[in-house]
Parts: C-alpha cells; sequence; structure tokens
C-alpha cells in the first residue's frame, strides 16, 4: 500500500548528530589532499545522505567574531531603543517589507496568523542601489553577456526594465538605513554581509566541484557564478522578542508546532544562505550563553529525525536552499530548519542571515536527465514538516 506521511508519530530527537565544520585556511588552501578532503565534507553537510544536516559551519575566519559581536549587539540597540517614529519612518510597506524593518508583517507558516515574535531588518549588503547597478552595468553592455550570470537575460529596453523594476519593488528597493539614530548599523550590516558572500563564495566553488564529479551534465561553475554575480543579495538581522513564557509549550504533543514559537519550520528557497549563530541577550542587555538547552536552531533531517543544532559562535555557518537542491538535481539537498524559542523571562535572541540566490530573470533548470524525483524523492517528502511545501508541488 501506499505510505502516507503520518501526523501522529514523533519525530526522534537524535542528539548524536555533530555539524561538518571546515576551517577557513583549509577552504582557500591550494593543497589538493585538502581539497579532496572538504569535497567529502562537503557531501557530509550538504549531501543526499541520511545523516547529512544541510549545513556546515566555517571556522578560524580572520576578523570574523569581533565582526560579530558588533552587529549582534547593534541588532539588540537597534530592536530596543530606536523611538518608535523612526521606526515606522524605516519600514517600508511599498517594497512589501523587503527592505527596512518589519515587524508582525509577515504571515508564518502559511497560517493566518502574522509574526510578532521576531523584528527583522533586511537589505542588500552589496549596494545601496540594486537598480541602479543594474542599470549601468545591464544597459551599459552592448555585447551578449551581461554580467548578471543569467542566460537568456531579457533583453528589454531600459525604459521598460525600469518600469519592470518598479512593479517588482521586493527586488528592486533601494536600502534605507537609520542614519542618524544608529549609523553604525549600516556599516556593520554591509561588513559582515560583504564578507560572508566572499566565504560563500569559497563554499560555492567547492560545491560545484562536488556536483560536478557526479554529474556529468550540471553546468561548471554554476553556483560559483551565482553567488559571484548576481545581485540579488538580501541580508537579513534578525531580533527575536523575549517571549511570555507561557507561549512555549514544553509539551511535544505536536512537534512541528511547537517549534513555531520563535521561527516555523521552513525550508530557504535561495541558493546558499550564510548564517551568523545566534547571540542571547538577557533583560540588563548582557550578553549570556542561552538559559535554556531546548531553545534554538533546530532541523529535520532526511530521514525525519529532529536535530538540535549547536553552531559554536566563533564559526559562521552555511546552508543550501532549495534553488541549489534543483541546479544540482538533488545532489545537494535544502534541510527543513526552525527555531525554538527559550523559555526564561527577558532573554531576546539576535542573529544575521545573508540570501544569496540568481537573479529575478535567472534560471531553475535541472540538470539533463535529471528529474523532479532526482531533486526531492518520495522518501524525503514524506518527512517534511506540514508547512513545507514540497517541490513537485511547485514545479
Amino acid at each position: 500500500s501506499m505510505s502516507t506521511p503520518s501526523t501522529t508519530t514523533q519525530p526522534t530527537l537524535n542528539k548524536g548528530s555533530t555539524i561538518t565544520k571546515i576551517d577557513y585556511n583549509d577552504l582557500i588552501s591550494t593543497s589538493g589532499a585538502k581539497s579532496e578532503e572538504i569535497l567529502d565534507q562537503i557531501a557530509r553537510g550538504f549531501g543526499n545522505f541520511d545523516d547529512s544536516l544541510g549545513i556546515i559551519a566555517i571556522t578560524n575566519i580572520p576578523n570574523y567574531k569581533d565582526l560579530r559581536s558588533k552587529l549582534l549587539r547593534l541588532s539588540h540597540q537597534f530592536a530596543t531603543c530606536t523611538p518608535k517614529p523612526v521606526l515606522e519612518e524605516l519600514t517600508v510597506a511599498s517594497a512589501q517589507y523587503q527592505v527596512g524593518w518589519s515587524h508582525g508583517q509577515e504571515r508564518v507558516e502559511g497560517k493566518n496568523k502574522f509574526d510578532t515574535a521576531k523584528g527583522s531588518y533586511y537589505a542588500n549588503p552589496l549596494t545601496d542601489d540594486v537598480l541602479e547597478y543594474t542599470l549601468q552595468r545591464d544597459f551599459q553592455l552592448t555585447d551578449e553577456e551581461n554580467g548578471s550570470g543569467d542566460k537568456g537575460h531579457p533583453r528589454m529596453g531600459r525604459e521598460e526594465f525600469v518600469k519592470f523594476a518598479k512593479e517588482n519593488p521586493a527586488f528592486y528597493a533601494k536600502n534605507v538605513w537609520p542614519e542618524s539614530s544608529l549609523p553604525d548599523l549600516e556599516r556593520y550590516f554591509k561588513e559582515m554581509g560583504t564578507l560572508i558572500r566572499s566565504i560563500g563564495l569559497l563554499v560555492a566553488k567547492k560545491c560545484d566541484s562536488y556536483v560536478s564529479t557526479h554529474c556529468k551534465e550540471y553546468e561548471l561553475g554554476k553556483m560559483e557564478n551565482i553567488v559571484a554575480k548576481s545581485m540579488c543579495c538580501k541580508g537579513r538581522l534578525l531580533h527575536y522578542f523575549p517571549i511570555d513564557t507561557d507561549d512555549v509549550s514544553n509539551n511535544n504533543a505536536n512537534i512541528d508546532s511547537s517549534f513555531s514559537s520563535w521561527c516555523g519550520w521552513h525550508n530557504d528557497h535561495c541558493s546558499l544562505t550564510g548564517l551568523v549563530p545566534a547571540m542571547y541577550i538577557d533583560a540588563d542587555g548582557n550578553e549570556i550563553e542561552c538559559p535554556d538547552s531546548a531553545a534554538g536552531l533546530y532541523c529535520k533531517s532526511r530521514k525525519g529525525d529532529l536535530i538540535p543544532v549547536k553552531i559554536p559562535t566563533d564559526c559562521l555557518a552555511f546552508q543550501i536552499g532549495e534553488t541549489t537542491q534543483i541546479h544540482t538535481g538533488g545532489l545537494l539537498q535544502a534541510t527543513p530548519h526552525a527555531v525554538r524559542g527559550c523559555n526564561k523571562h527577558g532573554v531576546s535572541r539576535e542573529s544575521f542571515a545573508v540570501f544569496m540566490e540568481p537573479e529575478y530573470f535567472g534560471d531553475m533548470a535541472i540538470p539533463n536527465g535529471k528529474n523532479i524525483e532526482d531533486a526531492q524523492g518520495k522518501d524525503s517528502e514524506m518527512h517534511l514538516p506540514s508547512s513545507v511545501r514540497t517541490l513537485r508541488s511547485r514545479w
């Protein structure tokens, strides 16, 4: 008989999985032996294997620790000390809240419930005005290569493109910044964002090498080109507000929904996500260790296990998004993840993510000879949380 996803069985909590780590110095090393070792780590972290978590941590990145500490403290300062009129000024409804401050605007887990658990600050870390940048790049060029890493850019005329961009502000709106109330936010947001993109480029290069050894039809350098050339890059600085302890059920009656206290189950849609591990801050504004061992980031493994993911705070993590899952025909896989709230009074959580993805006209082609079944098999569809739609349903 056909097996249907069971809603009653609980995923097992698996504490045994350790996160795959790669040393930054190995990532930039030219040694052949190191390269082989890294491809194994890419396979273990991102590959289509039962114990892969879809997440890899990079260690020993120069200047990273200090930058993390500065940016995440600013996240807390911004969310807790910015006067309400300034927050309102930095909330851009016309851009569908995809630049500036967003709090209580997004629907969570497809429900009719709006997300007030966290506030987000969105900006493109690579350029303040992506439309202007794109016009300079694509409409000054006469040859076929338009530099965006997108094959078959529909070469519309300049006027037409400007009109199109204005109709799609979520992609093309300008950044906004708290220039007078917290000028450092822009500086450190951009510094961390560009650092993440540069490390992401090294990771993407290794991903390409791994995929091309297992799939002859894979377009060489595909992921690296997207990360290097696409200006569709979004940074999201997150402040998770302290939650009322009554909201965190210690009852695991429905493990999928008990995790939506801070951030519900989802897959990233992009090619590659860079993730700065969270900082926890108490009611007095002091940085603390997370006081609740059950709080934080969780993944659903390929075989449906629930896995708490502890990223060391001196590391930078990377996760695979669904775009790469399609581009690689399933050789690299996105993993559903969620953030469980902290049940200690007055504790907030700060983190930062950068989503790297193709530009608006980028392709979503699967390699020749691969199909949707390769990209996401029936068995892994079975283990997806209810709020994560299958690729097949969107194909």
